[in-house]
């Protein structure tokens, strides 16, 4: 399958069949592809930690919702989702490459970066998992963990305090469901998002 198709292809699911398992196999080709995303300095300063257990994605479950509350539609179709994939940023890993000789930020100073690019790395590599997902005919979902369950989460899997909670990517064989909502707005074209030599200048013709 070309590139091309894999992206006109990738749509986030959210309601997968439980009884289909996504071979181990692809998984580990999701992360082989996720360590080829770029990353600053090289620093690599990601790790993902995978549930493929229904024990372990029950235990996430757990630690991220109110198990008192009732399922809304999403949640329902999330947990079926057989695999779970958080997708976890190392801050320290870039400050410490960039205190080393050949970058020379020796004071290690968060202040000197633009944008905390642990997340930015670790959020290429996390769409990498999804369109390899797709590739292999799977659906995928990326979603984010609310802020309050950070350390519930930490917790339940053992995750060094200083690892960020990115995001979570689901995989699994995707149901047909209701389409968000959010898919009623137009996507914007190339030509919407483009300015070129000045912003608010469109491509020059002829």
């Amino acid at each position: 399958m070309e590139f091309s198709d894999v992206v006109r292809r990738r749509r986030m699911v959210r309601r997968y069949d439980p009884g289909r398992p996504v071979p181990l196999e692809v998984v580990e080709r999701c992360l082989a592809n996720a360590v080829r995303a770029p990353s600053a300095g090289f620093s690599q300063g990601w790790d993902f930690l995978v549930l493929s257990e229904g024990d372990e994605r029950e235990s996430f479950w757990s630690a991220t919702t109110d198990t008192a509350a009732p399922r809304d539609s999403w949640l329902s179709g999330i947990r079926d989702a057989p695999v779970l994939i958080l997708c976890l940023s190392d801050k320290d890993a870039y400050l410490d490459r960039y205190a080393e000789p050949d970058k020379g930020w020796t004071d290690r100073d968060e202040a000197r970066w633009p944008v905390p690019y642990w997340d930015v790395d670790t959020g290429m590599a996390s769409l990498l998992i999804l369109l390899t997902a797709v590739d292999e005919g799977l659906g995928g979902l990326f979603f984010g963990v609310p802020p309050a369950h950070h350390d519930a989460v930490r917790t339940a899997f053992g995750i060094p305090a200083g690892r960020g909670i990115v995001g979570v990517v689901s995989i699994g064989h995707a149901l047909p469901g209701p389409k968000s909502p959010s898919l009623r707005r137009p996507r914007r074209s190339g030509r919407d998002v483009a300015h070129w030599g000045r912003f608010g200048r469109q491509r020059p013709t002829g």
